[in-house]
């Protein structure tokens, strides 16, 4: 099995920074460097959905439009780490942030497709 393990959330003032990890651990943890990874988020009362995406090796990246050109995903494979800098942060972007472990090595911004997920790191932007 593999654990996805949030860390960096916290509460940051609107147009404030955050930088979210994510580290796998577990007895198949080395695999997880030849899978694409994701952060997904999901605000009260609303449905769980997708934020960025990345491919095994960094090559190919993905965002939602509500983030894009704000926030950035990056991997450190040697660390089996997934990273999430968040900048420019609106009040809408107050969720809780989830990481998780596609079944392939692509990126992917479909939750059906992630094996593995995190429990969750909580995000919240005041005014």
């Amino acid at each position: 099995q593999v654990q996805l393990v949030e860390s960096g959330g916290g509460l940051v003032q609107a147009g404030g920074s955050l930088r979210l990890s994510c580290a796998a651990s577990g007895r198949y943890v080395r695999t997880i460097s030849n899978n694409g990874m994701g952060w997904f988020r999901q605000a009260p009362g609303k449905e769980r959905e997708f934020v960025a995406t990345i491919s095994w090796r960094g090559g190919s990246t993905s965002y939602a439009d509500s983030v894009k050109g704000r926030f950035t995903i990056s991997r450190d494979n040697a660390k089996n780490t997934v990273f999430l800098q968040m900048d420019s942060l609106k009040l809408e972007d107050t969720a809780v942030y989830y990481c998780a472990a596609a079944r392939s090595s692509s990126a992917t911004d479909s939750a059906s497709q992630y094996q593995y997920w995190g429990q969750g790191t909580q995000v919240t932007v005041s005014s």
